[in-house]
């Protein structure tokens, strides 16, 4: 296996297209989201989408075990941790700004890419991972399917532009899946939204083959979009997909977050004494989390209830590198993924303790509308 951070590779079409094939390159992290990884894939798939001959992108994870389970993090941690000749690193270091920024351009194009964009979902999917997932026109997934954003483990929130695709799940179950860092699989993943299509992890070689044999017409954006349809239409296998954990508790999830604050929500939560596996698993996850974690995931979905998909990657990119700087990230990842003794210590002792100016100096913005690293999100324009 070459040591390359995305694997990149064109699969002949019979009509004489090709299909664009990214592989993300580094199974031993579970191919979490490197900068190189984020930087060198926007750059193909900025190519792919202006050359005719590619009439579709498919996005996977090498090894067996993940598509992408999350980002890069530990990076992260050690731009903040790190002094004496790694200049540019502490506090201060300017590699979260150049991450995020770097990380939610590559989702948004994600988002608004315009040809057909296959991601197989197989195995861990994570944070940045899902971030990649989230906006594909084909979200496919399998039995071995296993997605969260438990970014409030590392005092993080869910960012990733899921300020603004939690919002559109049922009303609660995303806030309720942000505060715990809740685990679904594919059957819940489908009922949310958040995928499209079941395929069978033994059908990925066979979904491939069809696509290259697929009729994709003139090449028009419909035409693109209805020949990869079709091949899906005769793969899909709903009926293998596991049993559900989120649809038989969604009224007890709804009842649970249905409160003005967070506050209140993580305690009907931790005080719920329903009999379940799944329900137990989240609130043990939640006692264990961020206090401040929790409360910047319920405003940033209060924020972007009703704004742009653009508007909420500028929001989280100022609050995710604010996070860096003065939030509980550096202690979260210290403890879980570079010491893992689990036991971090937080700045606040719980939810209810953390103060208004604490959670209002990290939604402070980092720059004016014209100064936004993100500004030409949105615009057409492009801003490097």
């Amino acid at each position: 296996m070459t040591d390359l951070a995305v694997i990149f590779d064109e699969l002949p079409t019979r009509d004489g297209g090709r299909i664009g094939i990214a592989t993300l390159n580094s199974p031993k992290s579970l191919n979490a989201l490197s900068l190189d990884m984020a930087r060198q894939l926007d750059a193909k798939l900025q190519s792919w989408a202006v050359d005719r001959s590619v009439v579709a992108v498919w996005l996977e994870g090498a090894g067996d075990k993940a598509f992408c389970a999350g980002g890069d993090v530990v990076a992260l941690y050690r731009s903040m941790t790190e002094v004496g000749d790694n200049r540019g690193s502490g506090p201060d270091s300017l590699f979260a700004e150049t991450y995020f920024t770097t990380e939610y351009r590559l989702d948004y194009r994600i988002h608004t890419y315009p040809k057909p964009m296959l991601v197989w979902g197989d195995g861990i999917v994570m944070g940045g991972g899902l971030g990649l997932m989230a906006g594909a026109s084909r979200r496919l997934v399998t039995e071995r399917t296993l997605i969260a954003m438990p970014e409030i483990t590392i005092g993080l929130y869910p960012d990733i532009g899921a300020s603004w695709f939690l919002n559109r799940m049922p009303p609660g179950v995303g806030a309720y899946l942000g505060i715990t860092g809740a685990q679904l699989n594919a059957r819940d993943v489908l009922d949310l939204g958040l995928a499209d299509h079941f395929i069978p992890r033994e059908c990925r070689d066979s979904l491939l083959e069809a696509l290259g044999e697929a009729d994709f017409g003139t090449r028009s954006p419909r035409d693109l979009e209805a020949g990869v349809q079709r091949v899906l239409d005769d793969m899909e296998a709903r009926d293998q997909a596991p049993p559900a954990q989120v649809g038989p508790h969604l009224d007890h999830i709804q009842a649970l977050v249905g409160r003005i604050d967070a506050a209140s929500a993580v305690l009907r939560i931790l005080e719920d004494e329903r009999e379940d596996a799944w329900l137990a698993a989240n609130r043990k996850r939640l006692e264990a989390g961020s206090p401040l974690s929790a409360h910047l995931v319920w405003r940033m979905l209060e924020r972007h209830r009703h704004t742009s998909l653009a508007d909420a990657f500028r929001d989280e990119l100022s609050l995710s590198v604010q996070c860096c700087r003065r939030g509980d990230i550096v202690e979260g990842v210290r403890a879980l993924l570079v010491d893992k003794d689990k036991s971090p210590q937080w700045q606040h002792a719980s939810v209810d303790r953390v103060p208004e100016e604490d959670i209002q100096a990290l939604l402070a913005p980092l720059w004016s509308e014209g100064e936004h690293p993100l500004r030409d999100l949105g615009t057409g324009e492009s801003i490097h």
